[in-house]
């Protein structure tokens, strides 16, 4: 006489399969929606040839303006600041020698009131972050080093890039109390490793960059700031093939073939003479 089937147990498949379900007493986090801040400042890079007018049009941003002068050229300026009636403006930033003096400077309280801090310039400031790197990092094999390159291939530019980032949280921590920030640099000639075709020079803002692309802070500079304006003098080719000018000057802020830049107000290039005021309600967005 045969004997009757086993029935079969079928589990079916829990409905939220792939989603483990949240822990026993456990409290699931509600998502929290806020408001935009406007109030916040903006993230500004200017980049130009030596003697464009870079540090000239910084101290015209909304003040009172605090200077962190890392390159020196306030004395030199300062005659033609007071003859523009400008320095009442211009708030001298004291006792910025070294790299932990700047980030303890930018940590700081007592920035009430301030409405623009400059450094001037970014490029200054990176060297005083390799300063400190030479200082206080020990190659892996212990011992100090003399030369960057003395850690290894690659291993200085990461160290730089790693102590440099602390500057870039200082400054968003202005901005978001308020103050506009602007970052001076020096500018270079690059080579853009162009994926549609040939490779081309073009300028950029002269902050480590590897070829490899790794630890490159001129790249994390134009993802961290608002806007990166490019400063040119204007030139014109004669039927000779010579370059011509005549001392005018364009801010440009967007990118080009021949520059580097961006901007989240400006769309189109700016002549530059005496028009500071115009230049940063643009910037701004006023």
């Amino acid at each position: 006489m045969a004997s009757a089937p086993i029935p079969l147990k079928v589990s079916l498949p829990p409905a939220n399969r792939g989603i483990p379900p949240p822990p026993a007493q456990t409290t699931v986090k509600q998502v929290t929606f806020g408001s935009v801040k406007t109030t916040a400042g903006h993230r500004i890079a200017i980049y130009a040839p030596g003697g464009w007018g870079k540090t000239s049009l910084a101290v015209r941003a909304p003040g009172p303006v605090a200077m962190i002068d890392l390159d020196d050229s306030l004395p030199v300026l300062w005659p033609q600041f007071e003859a523009l009636g400008i320095t009442d403006n211009i708030k001298p930033v004291a006792g910025v020698v070294t790299w932990t003096d700047l980030l303890s400077t930018l940590n700081a309280s007592g920035w009430d009131g301030i409405k623009t801090v400059v450094i001037d310039t970014l490029t200054k400031a990176e060297e005083l972050c390799a300063a400190e790197v030479l200082r206080s990092v020990p190659h892996e094999k212990g011992g100090r080093v003399e030369h960057i390159e003395d850690y290894g291939f690659g291993k200085g530019f990461s160290h730089i890039y790693d102590t440099f980032l602390p500057l870039l949280a200082a400054v968003d921590r202005h901005c978001r109390e308020g103050r506009n920030v602007v970052l001076i640099c020096h500018e270079c000639s690059a080579t853009f490793p162009n994926p549609m075709g040939q490779d081309y020079l073009r300028y950029e803002p002269r902050l480590q960059s590897p070829n490899s692309g790794k630890a490159s802070l001129r790249l994390r500079v134009r993802e961290f700031v608002d806007h990166l304006l490019f400063g040119a003098y204007d030139i014109a080719i004669d039927k000779d093939g010579k370059g011509i000018g005549n001392g005018s000057r364009t801010l440009y802020p967007r990118e080009m073939p021949y520059c580097m830049a961006k901007s989240r107000t400006m769309s189109e290039p700016m002549s530059y003479n005496d028009n500071a005021e115009e230049i940063w309600s643009r910037i701004l967005g006023k």
